[in-house]
This record gives structure tokens, sequence and C-alpha cells, in this order.
């Protein structure tokens, strides 16, 4: 079976070239019980005005998904919508009042940017399609049955 294309979950540019890009490309450990539902992800950041132009990694567990979604959902002016964090880089979107994005974007290790992107459209609903594109390549086939006791989805596709 071929493997799928990469999708990206999040896609925010604006009319000045100031982009981000998290471009989930696969499975990071496809066929192994503790890494198959975990995603990896590439962050592109470029920011034109200040010739940042930046590459880095990121693995999503399901329960990132899962947040994003319910982040995107309550996103709102003076909210914010995150993904990472906890394990390393973290993607942080906080909404002005005039529907500008404060896009904060930080790996401990190696980059601390903050961008402005003004998304044109419904860029939430936009999103939150990208996002089920993202569940449907990759779907959740591992089911944790007790703590730290995994096993197959009945659902899985093999």
């Amino acid at each position: 079976m071929a493997e799928p294309d990469p999708v990206d979950l999040i896609h925010l540019e604006d009319a000045d070239g100031t982009r981000c890009i998290v471009r989930v490309t696969g499975r990071s450990e496809p066929g192994v019980l503790t890494g198959h539902d975990i995603l990896y992800a590439e962050v592109q950041v470029l920011v034109s005005a200040s010739d940042v132009d930046a590459g880095l990694d990121v693995y999503l567990f399901q329960e990132d998904l899962d947040d994003w979604q319910q982040d995107l959902s309550d996103l709102a002016p003076g909210r914010q919508a995150t993904i990472g964090g906890d394990r390393g880089l973290s993607l942080t979107l906080h909404m002005n009042e005039d529907g500008q994005l404060r896009v904060a974007v930080e790996d401990p290790d190696r980059l601390s940017t903050l961008l402005v992107i003004r998304p044109e459209g419904d860029w939430v609903h936009e999103h939150q399609q990208r996002l089920e594109q993202v569940r449907q390549t990759w779907p959740s086939e591992v089911v944790e049955t007790a703590p730290m006791t995994y096993e197959w989805s009945p659902n899985r596709r093999r």
C-alpha cells in the first residue's frame, strides 16, 4: 500500500508573504503499537520582512488533534488555539479583536518567533476541514486497554 500524500493541518498565509504551515507527512512508527498513532509533521515558517525561513519538526499525538479541534471550535477574538507544547515545539494562534492572528512558534532548542498574519475568508472552518482530512488519512488505529497497555483497534486498516 502506497504512503498517502502529506496533508497541511495548518496553512496560514497573508498577502505580504508571511506564512506558517504544519504539514503532516505520515505516521511516526507505522506498524509499531506505541508509535503507530503518533503523526510526524513539518512546521514551515516564512516571514518575508525579517527573512526568517525555518523548518521544524513536531510529533502529534491523537490528544493533540483532539485539543486542536476543541481550540479551533472555541477560537474567538481574545482567545487562542495551541498545538504541541509539552514535548518541545509549540504553535499558538491568538486572535486579535481586528481578526489578525498572532502566531507564536516556539522550539526551546532552536527558534522562537512571533508572526502576525491576517488570514482571509473562513479560515477557521477551512482548518477544521484540514483536521478532518488528517484524521481520515491517518485514523487512530491503536486502543489503550489499560494504562500503558495497547492493542490494535478492530477497525484498523491493513
